[in-house]
Order: C-alpha cells, then structure tokens, then sequence
C-alpha cells in the first residue's frame, strides 16, 4: 500500500505591507518637492490644462505684474530694462545650438506685454515657449 504524502511547498511573499512603505515615500517625495522653490522671482502663471516638461538647457525670462524683466533668474534688486532685454537676450544665445527661451508671465499682464516679448525671440530666431501652472482639480 502506497501513500501519498502532500509535502508540496509554495512560495509566497507577503506583500501587504509594500503599499504601506509606497505611501509614506510618495508623502515624503511630495513634501521635499513642495520645500525646493527653483523659481527666485514669485509670479502668478497663466495655468492650462496640459503640462510639458522641458529636458533641455533654456533660458528663462521672468516677467513681474510691475512689468520687471528677469533673465536668467538674475538678482532680485537688478532687473533688466525691456530697452536692453534684446541685448542681454543675445548674450545669453551666444554658443547655444537651438536656443530656447521660457517665457513666464504674471497672469495680470497683457497680451501686448508677452507679444513684445516675442517679438524680440522671433527678431533673435530663437524658440520662445510661455510657461504655465497646470489647473487644479
């Protein structure tokens, strides 16, 4: 008489505790990237409802609701005149293959602001891009 014996062993991984240590790495990622402010000058951005990320080295011009001009990020207490933005923008586009230029503008300002701002881009052949804030759900 044979019998069977049932010694068969099943591997398995309790994974319940993983969605756990996820949760608290995405609640930590979320608070470190609230605490970074990459942006020197506070401006209010138009939003949308599509957001590109850019990969490539650009040239950023920050654009205050008291129509000061940044490029660059540069020091809060020297902005850039708009008389001599086509100047510095030129200086900054020197040696780079297909420059590229964010554009961020406070929401309050004009249509005519940002045009004339992309009007020296297209004077300078450079691609000019409007940044913005995604809408809130």
């Amino acid at each position: 008489m044979k019998i069977a014996r049932n010694n068969k062993f099943t591997a398995y991984v309790e994974a319940s505790s993983m969605n756990d240590i996820m949760f608290f790495l995405l609640l930590f990622f979320l608070i470190v990237s609230t605490l970074v402010n990459p942006s020197v000058v506070k401006l209010t951005l138009p939003s949308s409802k599509k957001a590109v990320e850019m990969n490539k080295q650009q040239i950023t011009i920050d654009i205050t609701k008291d129509k000061q001009y940044y490029v660059n990020g540069d020091d809060k207490n020297h902005p850039t005149s708009p008389e001599q933005l086509e100047d510095v923008l030129r200086a900054k586009i020197v040696g780079l293959t297909d420059p590229t230029v964010v554009l961020r503008l406070d929401k309050s300002l004009t249509v005519q602001d940002m045009v004339d701002v992309l009007q020296i881009g297209s004077d300078l052949k450079v691609k000019m891009i409007l940044a913005t804030q995604p809408v809130s759900k």
